[in-house]
């Protein structure tokens, strides 16, 4: 009889032959900066998640420096928004200026900035409309504007989330030509039309205003279409990509790793943390237990790193453990 229990007999036998492990380094946490001054706003569908001012979004960041969390996602909550989109890629808009002084002052943390339209745009879409059509080719100057402004501010990655054809390639040339080359490019490139997305909405204020965005992010139906986005995007120029949401698409997240050598990132979105929240704030589920089981899980399908909400608590749950 094969004995697999003899593996299992203690913690320190089972820590002995775990293939699998959860550590800070594998950690991106997600920020919002907003317009304004003396702002901590909370964002009610996401308890522990909120929007900072310029001036107060230090408080956060001590958190992550102190944490060991080497490297967070930047998000930008303009004052004005327009139809298209000019608070994105304007050098002293919100982002741009909270990209100037975290590596001023956290020079040692990386920065990816988030490149997409839809918290600049009074419709909340992710590229330029015209009527209801969203429109491809011609958003296509504007994400390569706004990246170049992200780069020169001193964004450490540039992560286009639009989905736009051809965002890559577009973003690449403007980041080469104007001696960029160096900067990488983290694709949200299997990202799919998920309804998991609802809290970050609310924290982006970038839910559309019309319509919705099944006409340019993924079906959720489909699988093999994935690895079509991902193979395209690093053909463009893509250094690294995304799998998002990550919980239900871990088979994409596990189809990605055995087809592509590059890092691949899991974005557990606002959804997946909401519920995780919500559900051990009902004292329905051991909160660290599940979050942790969450985060292994996506190491296992084949993350190098993950972008997640949870990311101050795991990283205090681990450094307690050690």
């Amino acid at each position: 009889m094969k004995r697999f229990r003899r593996l299992r007999t203690s913690e320190a036998m089972r820590s002995f032959v775990r293939e699998n492990r959860v550590t800070v380094e594998d950690l991106i946490y997600p920020m919002f900066v907003a317009e304004g001054e003396n702002l901590k706003n909370p964002v009610p569908s996401m308890p522990n998640i909120y929007q900072y001012s310029l001036d107060r979004m230090e408080e956060e960041l001590e958190r992550v420096a102190e944490a060991g969390i080497s490297a967070i996602l930047l998000f930008g909550i303009p004052a004005h928004k327009d139809e298209k989109g000019s608070g994105a890629y304007d050098p002293e808009g919100i982002t741009q200026r909270a990209i100037r002084m975290i590596k001023e002052k956290y020079p040692s943390l990386l920065v990816i900035a988030d490149v997409c339209l839809c918290e600049y745009t009074s419709h909340g879409h992710c590229g330029l409309v015209h009527g209801e059509e969203i429109l491809n080719d011609e958003t296509l100057p504007l994400l390569a504007q706004m990246a170049l402004t992200m780069a020169q501010a001193g964004a450490d990655i540039v992560a286009p989330s639009d989905m736009m054809d051809g965002r890559v390639g577009a973003i690449r040339e403007a980041l080469d030509a104007n001696g960029f080359c160096n900067v990488p490019i983290l694709s949200y490139s299997a990202k799919y039309a998920s309804g998991y997305y609802g809290p970050f909405r609310d924290a982006a204020g970038s839910a559309p205003h019309f319509g919705d965005r099944k006409s340019y992010q993924m079906d959720p139906a489909n699988g093999r279409e994935a690895m079509r986005e991902i193979l395209d995007d690093l053909d463009e120029g893509a250094d690294m990509v995304i799998v998002k949401p990550a919980l239900a698409y871990l088979d994409i997240l596990k189809s990605a790793r055995e087809n592509v050598s590059v890092p691949i990132i899991a974005y557990n979105v606002s959804g997946e943390y909401s519920m995780v929240k919500a559900a051990a704030a009902n004292g329905w589920i051991d909160e660290k237990r599940i979050v942790m089981e969450n985060m292994v899980g996506m190491k296992r399908a084949g993350a190098d790193r993950i972008i997640t909400y949870h990311a101050l608590d795991v990283a205090e749950w681990i450094k307690k453990k050690d």
